[in-house]
């Protein structure tokens, strides 16, 4: 079975795609389960610790560089020690599988 964080990364466009909801959601909320929270049903937030600023701003250009890569944007709000990711598909206003993928994907980066 491929893991979350090996699955295709492709965030939906809009186009009538609906964000995930009920069920659907859940799922990937079980499989991702590495301290994400879903948050209103809407989008996904994570703080990541670490023991110095230079290490969260890398750990932030990492996520920055994945985002570039796959042209999907998290929220990264970055302090000393720590950086809060918050990621949803802009095009839906909500959750997509994209970002239960990326969000493993930024998870593996720490």
């Amino acid at each position: 079975m491929t893991t979350l964080a090996d699955r295709e990364l492709k965030p939906p466009r809009g186009g009538g795609v609906e964000p995930l909801r009920g069920e659907a959601l859940r799922l990937l909320e079980h499989e991702l389960n590495n301290g994400w929270s879903v948050v209103d049903d809407h989008h996904l937030k994570k703080t990541f610790k670490f023991d110095d600023f230079q290490q969260a701003l890398n750990f932030t250009n990492r996520v920055g560089e994945l985002a570039e890569s796959v042209d999907h944007h998290p929220e990264i709000c970055l302090t000393w020690g720590r950086a809060t990711v918050s990621i949803w598909t802009h095009s839906i206003d909500g959750l997509s599988e994209a970002d239960f993928v990326f969000a493993a994907r930024a998870t593996r980066l720490a």
